[in-house]
């Protein structure tokens, strides 16, 4: 009996693997926060199953994301960098960007706030308020989208920021939020990020509601035209997927802590 446990156990896992390898693959490029999260492993397995197939994710920041597309590296990115979106459809490297979802941009800090923009609306006010005090601030420094925000805010408020107080971490968005915890210093961070981090963090949200920390999240296929070898009809199905109702509730429904990480586009 045993041998026969032992040999339907090696039928059981030949199959698997052997099923996982038939299948047909999608490569996705993808936000940190997405995969971090958690919403992909709740996002994915239905168009997974419903199209017969396995989504390779490849988490990375969104500047990454979007040379992976170039170079035809991958079938389909979920980005969140609107111009630089833009730029890549109208480069003839994307097409048909559809808008999935948004949340927002926070500034968070500690408690203690030694730079004073606690309630602060205004994003550009609060980094010129960071560096007139050189309070900690630490930035993904990675290319992401969330670090396209952060160079656009500093542009805007004029400022170049440098010195000491100012750290470049070239990580995700959680390993940037540990790290502004430990040193006590200041973070932009997309919201589903911080919520998703839990009890990791006592940093709290300091500065929210400005206009300018709008964050929306577009999937675009890559062009078969510049790279006939990526899964064209795949990855448009993909993308028909992400804006499908079927996705809109999972969006709608995902929550970390009963909150809200992310919000359906025209919602």
């Amino acid at each position: 009996m045993r041998i026969v446990r032992i040999l339907l156990l090696v039928l059981a896992i030949s199959l698997l693997f052997g099923g996982l390898a038939g299948a047909e693959r999608l490569r996705l490029a993808t936000t940190t926060s997405t995969e971090n999260s958690g919403l992909l492993a709740e996002l994915l397995p239905p168009f997974e199953k419903a199209h017969d197939c396995k989504v390779d994710v490849i988490a990375v920041g969104t500047g990454k994301a979007i040379r992976l597309g170039e170079a035809g590296d991958v079938d389909v990115i979920l980005v969140h960098a609107r111009s630089r979106e833009d730029r890549f459809v109208a480069e003839g490297y994307g097409v048909n960007r559809r808008a999935v979802m948004y949340n927002d941009f926070v500034i968070l800090g500690p408690r203690e706030d030694p730079a004073a923009i606690s309630g602060l609306t205004d994003g550009t006010e609060a980094l010129k308020r960071i560096a007139g005090a050189q309070g900690t601030f630490v930035s993904r420094g990675d290319d992401s989208g969330t670090h396209t925000k952060e160079r656009n805010l500093w542009s805007t408020a004029g400022i170049k920021p440098s010195g000491s107080w100012y750290l470049e971490a070239g990580r995700g968005m959680g390993e940037v939020i540990i790290m502004a915890t430990e040193r006590r210093g200041y973070a932009l961070s997309d919201r589903g990020t911080f919520i998703a981090m839990g009890g990791k963090t006592d940093l709290v949200v300091l500065v929210q509601g400005d206009d300018r920390l709008f964050n929306p999240y577009g999937v675009i296929a890559v062009n078969p035209e510049r790279h006939p070898h990526v899964k064209a009809d795949l990855a448009a199905a993909f993308s028909d997927y992400l804006v499908s109702e079927k996705a809109r509730e999972i969006i709608r429904n995902f929550r970390k802590g009963g909150k809200a990480l992310f919000f359906v586009t025209g919602e």
